[in-house]
């Protein structure tokens, strides 16, 4: 049987193998951490090395993007698509579009989607992909030759029976069209390889939304467990595109008060609450204008903190919506003591390790994003069921069967995460999506 020295010897492999790749690195050890104890107690995992496989990619695709701007000088990136795991269905994952990518980031992103995408219910393997391409400041006809020279290469790699991207930060509907329009051409066949499509081409109702009303309704059933309920909770979020607004707008409409918003200059401190009025002005600055987040302290007379993260506000929820590791150990003490009671991830891996340990350990409520964010991937997964069959349901079809499975998510991770009267949920999240593809992987023998 294997023993803690044996992890870490998994754990010391990885890094020498990779050894650029912090944010891999730290993905992997959370998890398998978490599940150790579990693995240990299944044999049959460590005779299969099912571990020692999960962590090593099927396949990573890097290539070259060449493309021309709107001066006729030529530009160069580089373009990804990391397959994790195709064992309980095709790769599923999103597209990246932002000067940080790199290589390592996307497989922590991929490895964190395998184990995400296991819990939705739905039939779907991991990947990531994107490119360091930055779309903030290009024309759409530069958008647009990007997407096309991107799309030219990593066209021969998807498939809806294959692999299906859909979009994540720097890609939205417009670039989702331009590189599914490419697609098209280049293999004369209109297919469900694409999520996140406009609706009048086959896209789903309420997967803009997605990943924002997901988190919230993950949340209430968390705050269910203690006979707790959002109404009237005060709430502070972090970020303000795409998962803030929506996790926003959801909060708004059962009674919550969210107080803050940020981008990559600071952050809002509003204590009278953003309102539906505020929150469009947020949609349209951030959406539309491109602008940034001190203008609405500008507009609306609240307090407006450069430089700064809204940890340090009181709230009784937090929701950290922006970005990777942007809430650290002090940040999580200072939440408790402002008396927060809840913390959920509307971002990827937002928590750092020493957070994580604090809230844990303090056993409040905390959800892990492969949990608590999963609505947009499982809205994905819905939108490609949609086109299997020809269809397209209603907004109120979509949300329904949304909330059904952040339940069912919330119920693995309850399964798999109580412990003598507490839920941990990082461990009942990592239980449960790991069972789920290590179980297809011993079934499908060594591949």
């Amino acid at each position: 049987m294997k023993s803690s020295k044996e992890l870490t010897k998994i754990l010391d492999l990885l890094k020498a193998r990779y050894p650029a790749e912090p944010e891999f690195h730290q993905a992997v050890a959370e998890v398998l951490t978490s599940i150790w104890p579990f693995v240990r107690s299944n044999p049959k995992y460590q005779a299969a090395r099912i571990v020692e496989r999960l962590i090593e990619p099927e396949r990573a695709i890097l290539f070259r993007v060449a493309w021309m701007d709107r001066h006729g000088a030529v530009q160069v990136n580089r373009g990804y698509r990391v397959q994790m795991n195709s064992a309980i269905g095709p790769y599923k994952g999103g597209l990246r579009f932002h000067p940080t990518v790199t290589l390592g980031t996307l497989k922590f992103l991929a490895f964190e989607q395998v184990l995400k995408n296991a819990l939705t219910t739905l039939p779907l393997g991991g990947a990531k992909g994107g490119s360091d391409f930055d779309p903030k400041g290009k024309s759409e006809e530069e958008v647009m030759r990007f997407c096309q020279a991107f799309m030219s290469e990593l066209h021969r790699h998807l498939g809806d029976d294959v692999d299906v991207p859909g979009g994540d930060i720097g890609v939205g509907t417009r670039e989702i069209g331009y590189l599914f329009g490419q697609y098209r051409r280049l293999t004369t066949e209109f297919s469900g390889s694409f999520t996140g499509k406009g609706l009048y081409w086959g896209g789903s109702r309420i997967r803009e939304e997605a990943t924002g009303y997901g988190l919230i309704y993950f949340v209430e059933e968390m705050l269910r467990t203690r006979g707790n309920s959002i109404n009237k909770k005060v709430i502070a979020i972090s970020g303000s595109g795409n998962v803030a607004q929506y996790a926003a707008e959801r909060a708004i409409a059962v009674g919550a008060k969210v107080i803050t918003l940020s981008d990559s200059d600071g952050f809002i401190h509003d204590p009278d609450g953003v309102n539906e009025e505020k929150l469009a002005f947020v949609k349209e600055l951030k959406n539309i204008r491109r602008g940034r987040i001190k203008e609405f302290a500008q507009k609306f007379k609240c307090d407006y903190h450069p430089g700064k993260r809204p940890w340090g506000v009181k709230c009784q929820i937090a929701l950290p919506c922006a970005t990777q590791n942007e809430l650290d150990g002090r940040d999580a003490d200072s939440l408790l003591r402002h008396g927060c009671i809840c913390v959920a991830e509307g971002a990827n891996m937002p928590c750092t390790h020493d957070a994580i340990s604090t809230f844990v350990d303090r056993r409040i409520l905390f959800g892990p994003g492969k949990a608590a964010n999963a609505g947009g991937v499982s809205v994905g997964g819905l939108e490609m069921t949609q086109n299997s069959m020809g269809l397209q349901w209603t907004r109120d079809d979509v949300d329904r069967r949304l909330r059904e499975i952040m339940r069912a998510i919330h119920s693995q991770c309850v399964r798999f995460g109580e412990q003598k009267g507490f839920v941990n949920y990082v461990v009942g999240a990592n239980i449960a999506g790991f069972r789920k593809v290590a179980e297809a992987m011993l079934e499908q023998g060594v591949v």
